[in-house]
């Protein structure tokens, strides 16, 4: 008996042994694989990398629009603090579109890798998931290139009140050097007229004139003002002067010194003084031209537009200087984030699909999933505002429901298809 229990337990020592061995094996077998299409996909990265290096140049201009759009028009360009910057951009850029563009590669891999854990009709699935993975992905990085990025950045590189003061002064400028034109060429009633018309539009805009961090209204730098004053009668006195004749003659060079004396009192700070003189001299030349009321009207007007741009400077005293580097990274870093998070509902049912994830399990623990998406929208998104934070937390939260969903149309498939074997129910039969 004992040497019957000997013997019939001598076998069943190795037998444990050879089955641990058989899974250390099937282990490492798993792993060879994964590390074969691994490789399979970075042999797609360099080569799709390598060929996108051709058009790397429009392809980084095609990012950056984004950022450039929201700068100033006059500061729409980036900057390199090194020589080798701008190389290594294009080549980040080259690299970036590459595993882009190796999506469907990579997604291919994955099936392949999977598969053998997936019922035999859940295994023909391989071109719709390779398919609708790549379509997820590329309206991901869709999305974040034109429903993101431009706000953010909009956010990020301007001043709101400052962005509104700007485009009333912008139109005001163009009014008044119509006006001008106007004035030079003898039409002084359709002068006066956009004179007026432009000072109505500088006077409503005064409420766009606030400090956002104190509430309180802009006072602007005296002396910018008065400079601006300084700049704006002369533009007056160039159009007002141009069809006099040489009557007009002794009353323009008291205008000029009057402007002169104006110049030197700002030159010595004595900021009143230049205004009072200003004042003068706009007097002066409205009588040298005979049209006193057209030319206080216009002297108004640039007074006005002086002070509007005062106050703006006050208000957007901050200037974006930005490199290449530091905004590819962000661009990439949030398109590569909305891609991988449209992806989120077709990874969720591949996991449900192996056994890993349950709709149950998904749909019991959902309320936590939606606080983990608003804090990876926080960290993700750079600004701090609700809009942006919104717009990324609830296409993570919507893309989580699809995923659930995902994982019950399978699981509901399955049910209806008991007759669907096992991958290795026939090995372990045949066994």
């Amino acid at each position: 008996m004992r040497a019957a229990a000997q013997t019939s337990a001598g076998p069943t020592g190795p037998t444990e042994e050879g089955e641990d061995a058989t899974v250390r094996m099937s282990l490492f077998d798993h792993l060879a694989e994964l590390r074969t299409r691994l490789f399979k996909v970075t042999i797609a990265v360099l080569v799709l990398g390598a060929v996108s290096l051709v058009f790397a140049r429009p392809i980084f201009g095609f990012l950056m629009q984004p950022v450039l759009d929201a700068l100033p028009p006059d500061a729409r360009s980036l900057i390199y603090t090194s020589g080798i910057e701008e190389i290594n951009v294009l080549m980040k850029v080259g690299l970036y579109v590459g595993v882009f563009l190796a999506t469907p590669v990579l997604l291919w891999q994955l099936w392949g890798f999977v598969a053998p854990g997936l019922y035999d009709t859940e295994r023909r699935m391989a071109a719709p998931f390779v398919l609708s993975g790549t379509v997820a992905f590329v309206l991901g990085l869709a999305f974040c290139y034109f429903a993101i990025l431009p706000p953010m950045f909009s956010f990020l590189l301007n001043e709101p009140d400052a962005v509104a003061v700007e485009t009333r002064l912008d139109h005001a400028l163009q009014q008044e050097g119509d006006a001008l034109r106007y004035a030079r060429l003898g039409a002084w009633e359709r002068a006066g007229q956009l004179a007026r018309e432009a000072s109505a539009s500088l006077t409503a805009s005064g409420e766009g004139q606030i400090d956002p961090s104190t509430g309180q209204a802009v006072v602007p730098a005296r002396s910018v003002e008065v400079g601006g004053r300084l700049e704006g009668f002369a533009r007056l006195f160039d159009a007002a002067s141009a069809g006099l004749g040489e009557t007009a003659r002794p009353r323009l060079l008291q205008v000029l010194d009057k402007r002169v004396e104006a110049g030197a009192a700002h030159a010595a700070a004595a900021h009143d003084a230049a205004a009072i003189a200003l004042d003068e001299a706009a007097a002066l030349l409205g009588g040298a031209a005979g049209r006193g009321e057209i030319i206080s009207q216009l002297w108004s007007l640039e007074k006005e537009l002086a002070g509007g741009r005062a106050a703006h400077d006050a208000l957007n005293w901050t200037r974006p200087m930005l490199t290449m580097k530091e905004q590819l990274s962000l661009v990439l870093l949030m398109m590569l984030a909305f891609g991988v998070i449209f992806e989120l509902p077709l990874v969720m049912t591949v996991l449900g699909a192996v056994g890993l994830v349950s709709s149950s399990f998904l749909f019991r623990y959902q309320r936590h999933a939606f606080v983990v998406c608003v804090i990876l929208a926080a960290v993700l998104t750079p600004t701090g505002d609700v809009v942006n934070l919104s717009l990324m937390a609830v296409p993570m939260m919507l893309c989580y429901e699809l995923g659930v969903f995902g994982v019950w149309l399978m699981e509901r498939k399955r049910r209806n298809s008991p007759d669907d074997a096992e991958p290795d129910e026939g090995a372990s039969t045949a066994a």
